[in-house]
């Protein structure tokens, strides 16, 4: 009887997982995102100069991937903003330094493409910036120096190669700046190695005068590389009306018919001569050619 009164358990109410958020649409290869180089470490700060909106569109545009798509149409699916205000943000956005709208040539072992871009960069950068780095003008990234250097590294880890040469942490330190000029003449930590190592007296009475020594004698001379020429094909377009010119005329990403600057229009074609010079330039012609009477006969 007791088991035919217990009843089933229960079932527990269904619970729906939340959706994760779907990765942002990417472009097509070669298209969409690309982010300036030489850019400031990421902090909470980055957009604080800009507008609410604008700041959160522009921290949001810099967490995408390289190649993601951020044209109006797509950021409109993704973002609480519609078409219009996106436009708007992004104009602002490219106001304040931190996006440029271009073309960029890409080249393959089969055909140069022109591909349709849009440059981001976290930090800033004014006219003259964007214009250096249409020319392809922009000093790389540099990587931030680690802890310890290349150089300290190495003379912490001679002892292992050489165990009579097995230098202090303080020999390390004052030795270090040798070592880097050897590296920054091209000098490859093998050609270190053996400069140290190879034929040691024996005993070592004091490890870091030998490495300092030899660091001094052995110093290698510096090994020219010759500069490497390179063509960036890159160009940037106004943000109003898409006509593609220069970035010196692009002030602020817009050219001077959109910026309500007045362009002087030529009269005629290029290297045609203005109306009021035709009759000085006919006068010309004219005293340039030699009369039947003078010319020399044909024989």
């Amino acid at each position: 009887m007791a088991d035919g009164q217990l009843s089933a358990a229960p079932c527990a109410p269904h619970v729906s997982l939340p959706t994760p958020p779907a990765p942002h649409p990417m472009a097509n290869p070669g298209y969409g995102k690309r982010s300036a180089p030489s850019q400031l470490p990421r902090t909470e700060r980055d957009f604080a100069h800009l507008p609410p909106r604008e700041a959160s569109i522009a921290a949001y545009l810099d967490r995408l991937p390289e190649g993601a798509d951020i044209s109006v149409k797509t950021l409109a699916k993704v973002l609480p903003y519609g078409q219009c205000a996106l436009r708007t943000a992004l104009n602002r956005l490219q106001d304040a330094g931190h996006l440029r709208r271009g073309s960029e040539c890409v080249a393959n072992d089969e055909v140069l493409l022109w591909v349709t871009r849009t440059f981001f960069s976290r930090t800033a950068r004014d006219d003259e910036w964007w214009a250096a780095f249409t020319r392809g003008d922009v000093p790389p990234e540099r990587p931030q120096r680690p802890t310890r250097s290349r150089a300290f590294a190495l003379l912490a880890a001679l002892g292992r190669t050489a165990p009579t040469l097995t230098l202090s942490a303080a020999d390390c330190t004052a030795l270090e700046p040798q070592v880097t000029d050897w590296f920054e003449r091209g000098a490859t930590e093998a050609e270190l190695l053996h400069a140290l190592t190879d034929g040691l007296p024996a005993p070592v009475h004091h490890p870091a005068a030998l490495v300092r020594r030899r660091l001094t004698d052995k110093m290698p001379p510096e090994r020219v590389t010759p500069a490497q020429q390179r063509t960036v094909l890159r160009t940037l377009e106004c943000s109003e009306c898409r006509s593609p010119g220069s970035a010196e005329a692009l002030i602020g990403g817009r050219c001077r018919p959109c910026r309500g600057e007045s362009v002087a229009v030529p009269a005629g074609p290029g290297g045609a001569v203005p109306a009021d010079g035709v009759r000085g330039r006919m006068n010309e012609v004219r005293a340039g050619l030699a009369r039947r009477s003078v010319r020399p006969k044909s024989r």
